[in-house]
């Protein structure tokens, strides 16, 4: 167990964008040079607006650790305090903006970008970066499970199913937004 599970996420959520930017690189093209950088531009918009969230949700619980921002929660949620309820909010849309999920999927513009960073990977590049991109919604999925909503084991997995399903019916509902929009709405 990380003794400071906030700040290893913040840490971890940071470091994705250099995967990003050396796969943009790294394929030799402008196309995807220009899909990295404006995956860099998107995550800075949204990565101070996670940790002000994260902060006002540790502020509350009074540690860092995980494990007690868990057990503060144990006979309320953070979610049911009128107070965090605009925070829970602002964190799951910035939950979809940092998994590229529409209407923030930016960084695989197909219409701009032809695709984005990944535009020249293939078979085994192409599935390695999808599956990083899936597993970050997994935990993220999770991650906001235990942070928020305080949850047990069990209910913890119905409840990362019910965002597996908010985040699918974001994507089929919203149109992707115009990028200055991100920009400004962060």
């Amino acid at each position: 167990m990380f003794i400071c599970g906030v700040l290893f996420y913040l840490a971890n959520s940071g470091a994705n964008v250099y995967g990003v930017i050396v796969a943009g690189w790294s394929s030799n093209s402008k196309y995807a040079l220009l899909g990295a950088i404006r995956a860099m531009a998107q995550s800075i918009s949204y990565e101070v607006r996670m940790a002000l969230v994260l902060l006002g949700c540790v502020f509350m619980a009074g540690s860092i650790h995980l494990q007690s921002v868990k057990l503060w929660q144990e006979g309320t949620f953070f979610v049911i305090g009128l107070a965090i309820l605009p925070l829970f909010a602002v964190w799951l849309i910035s939950m979809l903006a940092e998994t590229n999920r529409a209407p923030f999927d930016f960084v695989e513009g197909e219409s701009e970008l032809v695709s984005g960073f990944n535009v020249e990977y293939s078979r085994g590049g192409f599935a390695l970066i999808y599956m990083a991109e899936y597993s970050n919604i997994l935990f993220n999925r999770l991650f906001t499970c235990a942070m928020f909503l305080g949850s047990r084991d069990v209910y913890m997995l119905g409840q990362a199913w019910v965002f597996l399903f908010l985040f699918l019916w974001a994507r089929g509902t919203f149109p992707r937004f115009r990028y200055d929009i991100l920009i400004r709405l962060a």
